[in-house]
């Protein structure tokens, strides 16, 4: 299974997980405990998000609506340019910020966006790169991946926040939107979802995929959303900051840490056992997920909030996923 499919099918779970709305509109906003919950049988074969190499072909071939759109940023007569996939669903739909990874938005994170506007998000993916190219363009007007790379190196954090919270506006008034934003990145996206959750204190979750965590105490201190990272076992450089984020939220806030074997770095081809290599075992973690996805978990613990079902939820632990590694000092189940 590539890395990033492996690791877009765990973003999904975590999603619905944290409660953005993945019930449709008829369910029960009654909670469910781990024993009333019965997990539904895995499909013969679950929905992927494209390859890199597969990402045009499904994003010419989607039967969603995707749509470019120019968000005002502002202070700038340069918009953010920002891909929208809409779901195909009755009712308001939760609305997911995609942040790419720091080789910008490429067709893959736009794949990844058609993803999760399969499984019921509005996805909405912005280029934060936007009018740092010529002539005001963005990651697509910057060439190869170096130049992006060096040019994403520049945009300092309070400006992608400012982008960020530009988006969001937006997507705030989507008509098809229910009101419930979470974010997730990816590497350097990663990073900035954890960051963002700091910065935004309206931000419904934040998931992060091996990226590093705040540096400063105070950041952490401004935290609501309810924080879960995933983690390859090789990534010291990464993983040498969860402690600092274990130790600075406390009660009141949430963050979960799942650490799995391998690297999930960009040169690697490992990122996938986040989910196992093997897509049998893919599958299984999926299920294993999906049944708390399905509404064994109604929070998050000692979150201030449960965005599945409203304010002042009773939280339900989560339990690491088979064949994830607990963070030392991480509390055990309950």
């Amino acid at each position: 299974m590539d890395i990033r499919r492996g690791l877009v099918i765990s973003a999904v779970v975590t999603a619905c997980t944290f409660g953005l709305g993945c019930a449709t509109p008829d369910e029960t906003d009654a909670p469910t405990t781990a024993s009333e919950a019965v997990p539904e049988p895995m499909p013969t074969a679950p929905a992927l998000p494209p390859t890199e190499a597969t990402a045009p072909d499904r994003l010419n071939s989607s039967p969603r609506h995707g749509e470019w759109v120019d968000v005002t940023l502002p202070g700038s007569d340069m918009p953010v340019s920002t891909w929208v996939v809409y779901p195909e669903r009755a009712g308001p739909a939760p609305v997911l910020l995609v942040i790419h990874e720091i080789f910008g938005l490429t067709d893959w994170v736009r794949g990844v966006a058609d993803q999760f506007a399969a499984e019921g998000f509005i996805a909405v993916a912005p280029d934060l790169l936007s009018g740092m190219g010529p002539d005001g363009g963005g990651t697509a007007s910057l060439g190869g991946r170096d130049n992006v790379v060096a040019t994403i190196r520049t945009l300092e954090p309070g400006e992608r926040a400012r982008r960020l919270d530009a988006v969001r506006l937006y997507a705030l008034d989507i008509p098809a939107g229910n009101g419930r934003i979470g974010s997730v990145g990816f590497c350097w996206g990663g990073t900035s979802s954890f960051a963002y959750a700091a910065s935004q204190p309206a931000l419904d979750a934040a998931v992060v995929y091996y990226g590093t965590s705040p540096e400063a105490a105070d950041e952490f201190a401004q935290i609501v959303a309810p924080v879960l990272g995933h983690y390859g076992e090789d990534d010291e450089r990464v993983n040498s900051t969860i402690p600092r984020a274990e130790e600075a939220m406390v009660a009141g806030q949430s963050f979960e840490s799942n650490i799995y074997a391998g690297s999930c770095g960009p040169k690697t081809t490992a990122r996938a056992r986040i989910f196992g290599p093997r897509k049998r075992r893919g599958r299984a973690r999926w299920s294993s997920s999906a049944s708390i996805w399905k509404g064994e978990r109604a929070g998050h613990s000692g979150s201030p909030r449960s965005i599945r079902g409203g304010m002042g939820r009773s939280p339900v632990y989560v339990r690491t996923p088979p064949g994830a590694r607990r963070p030392r000092g991480q509390p055990s189940p309950r």
